[in-house]
C-alpha cells in the first residue's frame, strides 16, 4: 500500500511521541509499505523551528538521514497539485495541510493523520485517513 505521511505524524514517528497512532506506526514500519512524505512538511516543519513553534524540535538537518534511513519517498509538488488545491473547498485553511491533502488524493496515497478536518476532503476520493 501507499502512504503520504502528515507533517505531525513524520515528525511524532521519528521522535517516538506516543502520540502517534498505533495503526501509522505499524503502517510506517511496515517495510512492504510505500512511505511518502511532501516537500511542504519539510517546508512546515523549517518554518515552524525557525520562529519557534516546535517543542523540542529533531535539527532539521537530521531530517533528511531520517527520510533516508526509513526509506521514505519525497513528494514534490507538481502543477496539477497546486491546480487541485485551487478547486479545494475551504474546509481547512491551512495551506499546508491543503497541499498535502490535494497531494493525497491525486498521488492516489492514504493519509496518515490524526487530523479529521482532512476527512471532508477525502469522501470525494477513493482515499482514506488512517491513524
Amino acid at each position: 500500500m501507499r502512504y503520504l505521511l502528515d507533517t505531525h505524524t513524520f515528525i511524532w514517528f521519528i521522535e517516538g511521541n506516543p502520540l502517534l497512532g498505533n495503526t501509522a506506526r505499524t503502517l510506517i514500519e511496515n517495510n512492504g509499505n510505500e512511505i511518502h512524505i511532501s516537500i511542504v512538511s519539510l517546508w512546515e516543519i523549517a518554518i515552524k523551528t525557525s520562529i519557534k513553534k516546535l517543542p523540542n524540535p529533531t535539527p532539521f538537518g537530521v531530517l533528511w538521514d531520517e527520510l533516508v534511513k526509513l526509506e521514505i519517498h519525497l513528494l514534490p509538488i507538481k502543477f496539477e497539485h497546486a491546480e487541485f488545491v485551487s478547486q479545494l473547498p475551504f474546509h481547512h485553511k491551512d495551506p499546508f495541510d491543503r497541499m498535502i491533502v490535494a497531494q493525497a488524493v491525486y498521488e492516489n496515497l492514504d493519509l496518515l493523520s490524526c487530523d479529521d478536518k482532512f476527512d471532508k476532503y477525502l469522501s470525494i476520493s477513493s482515499q482514506k485517513r488512517l491513524w
